[in-house]
């Protein structure tokens, strides 16, 4: 059984975490880029993330299966409670629990950060992201018709939200690198148990 090992990412990752997310801005709608990104730039995106909030790796088998993020939902003050979640996965990695498990992650992380609600955004139709946000409680709140054009098509846009605090008046946000190290490595040891890591199968990352 391979060994399965969560991680925080850090810029040193920015190559390999762009050979994972690659395919999806050349092959698919899942992104709306039209570009991959340089290293340089998928570095700096990072860095920037880094500053706030969760950046996540899976290896399996000392291999990068994928990655997922948070960041924030939208830039006005009144926003700064709420986050957005992003996950990639190579294709050989799908269907193993590795999504379910970063998802669980990012959740307890966001919850130690103060924040209150978390979104996700999905190309639809996207059977597997759907059933991964209903799975992990998120609730279907909407659709922006035909509001990106790519591979030669419109595509749909459904938004999903979980509330997953209870604040009247909630507390200032505390960024990632000022939560209890201990608490943070205790999060990604419990990714590790959600995750089946049997034989890889043979689809092309």
């Amino acid at each position: 059984m391979a060994e399965v090992l969560f991680r925080f990412a850090s810029e040193d990752d920015a190559a390999q975490l762009l050979d994972v997310y690659a395919p999806y801005v050349q092959n698919t709608a899942v992104s709306f880029e039209y570009e991959v990104p340089s290293q340089q730039e998928f570095t700096e995106r990072i860095r920037a993330v880094t500053q706030n909030y969760p950046y996540l790796i899976c290896e399996v088998g000392g291999r990068i299966a994928g990655y997922a993020y948070a960041q924030r939902q939208r830039e006005r003050a009144a926003y700064g409670w709420n986050a957005e979640l992003s996950v990639y996965l190579r294709q050989a990695y799908v269907r193993r629990g590795i999504g379910r498990a970063f998802c669980t992650a990012l959740l307890d992380i966001l919850h130690m950060q103060g924040v209150e609600n978390v979104y996700g955004c999905v190309t639809v139709p996207n059977a597997g992201s759907e059933r991964l946000h209903e799975a992990m409680g998120f609730r279907r709140i909407g659709v922006f018709h035909r509001t990106g054009y790519k591979l030669g098509a419109w595509h749909d846009v459904a938004w999903f939200e979980k509330r997953i605090g209870e604040a009247e008046c909630p507390a200032g946000f505390v960024p990632v690198s000022a939560l209890d190290a201990a608490a943070l490595a205790a999060v990604l040891r419990r990714s590790s148990t959600l995750v089946r890591c049997g034989e890889e199968s043979e689809s092309p990352a």
